[in-house]
């Protein structure tokens, strides 16, 4: 170390206690002085600590949990968008079971110098998270907004769909069918979007039929946001003898529907299903699935707008951009089958 700081003071021309206060990152250097030192470093061929390094103004980070559900490319390709026609280049990080945890996406990110980041459905989401890790993201100077998840204890720009409104008009079309025995499939409960279409559901069956909580909790299923997650909740509510089943993703109602011919019922004759998200390619399923389109398009403008104002140094409000999402009604919903005959 001692060389080092030798071979540098001795570029820069200037002592060696100053290249150690620079280094560290202490006050009362000039700027020239600074910028000499940082400039003999690279000379030198020595890396910068990671504190001292030119954010990149090109570079901004995409981090999503996984591409397998068709709705996180979308969101990908309509962010990209949105940065490249600014000037800015995209970075996208994907976390994998078993691979790099957010975490580790976010520090390789930081590391490379992104001018911000943008989270979709990150931990952020997930109200057993620490969220001190964004505070700490924030401390070291890199804007970030976040996407599909909301919580009060981290300052930045949030961008949503109304997940209430979302189960409010899906229960609304069911019931305009006939439907009664009304299912909710979704993702585990420690989960923002979660929690808010449960709540929305549970809402929306209590002031149309009269259910409160308690007669509603057996409508509910918690799965995982998979095609299997979906089959097995749907399962179960089929069980419970729900005709209509809404899916908190379109991956989960591609499983419904599977659960549901594996059970020899006909969609929609014998059961509705409705997706959520309306993912690309969702309307050529068998049946074409009806579902919660999210207004992806916007959301994705709106989340780089607003990292481009916290780039900029004209931060957004830390609130909650919401977007209403839109039922898109197609073939896998249809009037509710007859009740069996008395014997």
């Amino acid at each position: 170390m001692t060389a080092r700081l030798a071979d540098i003071a001795a570029q820069a021309g200037v002592s060696e206690a100053t290249v150690s206060r620079v280094l560290n990152g202490k006050p009362g250097v000039a700027a020239a002085t600074r910028e000499a030192v940082l400039t003999a470093l690279d000379l030198l061929g020595y890396e910068r600590p990671a504190r001292l390094r030119q954010r990149s103004a090109g570079l901004v980070g995409l981090i999503t949990p996984e591409l397998e559900n068709p709705i996180f490319p979308a969101f990908a390709q309509v962010i990209a968008q949105g940065l490249t026609r600014q000037g800015y280049t995209p970075v996208l990080a994907t976390q994998t079971p078993g691979g790099s945890t957010e975490d580790e996406l976010t520090g390789m990110l930081v590391e490379r110098g992104v001018a911000g980041i943008i989270f979709v459905s990150g931990l952020h989401a997930d109200t057993t998270a620490d969220m001190e890790r964004y505070d700490r993201l924030r401390a070291k100077g890199v804007p970030f907004v976040l996407v599909n998840g909301f919580s009060p204890r981290v300052k930045a720009p949030f961008v949503s769909p109304d997940d209430r409104a979302a189960m409010r008009l899906a229960v609304t079309h069911l019931l305009s069918l006939g439907h009664r025995r009304i299912g909710l499939a979704l993702g585990p409960a420690r989960f923002v979007p979660v929690q808010r279409k449960t709540e929305g559901f549970l809402h929306a069956m209590r002031d149309e039929l009269g259910l409160d909580q308690e007669r509603c909790a057996p409508l509910v299923q918690h799965s995982l946001y998979t095609l299997e997650g979906g089959q097995a909740a749907a399962s179960a509510l089929i069980e419970r003898g729900c005709t209509a089943v809404i899916c908190a993703s379109d991956l989960m109602a591609l499983g419904a529907i599977r659960a549901a011919r594996q059970q020899g019922l006909a969609v929609p004759g014998g059961i509705s299903v409705i997706g959520f998200d309306d993912s690309p390619l969702i309307a050529f399923t068998d049946p074409p699935l009806t579902t919660i389109r999210q207004p992806v398009q916007a959301m994705g403008q709106a989340a780089v707008r607003a990292l481009l104002e916290e780039i900029g140094g004209t931060p957004a409000p830390h609130s909650e951009f919401v977007f209403m999402p839109e039922l898109v009604v197609r073939g896998s919903t249809a009037t509710a089958p007859a009740p069996p005959a008395e014997g």
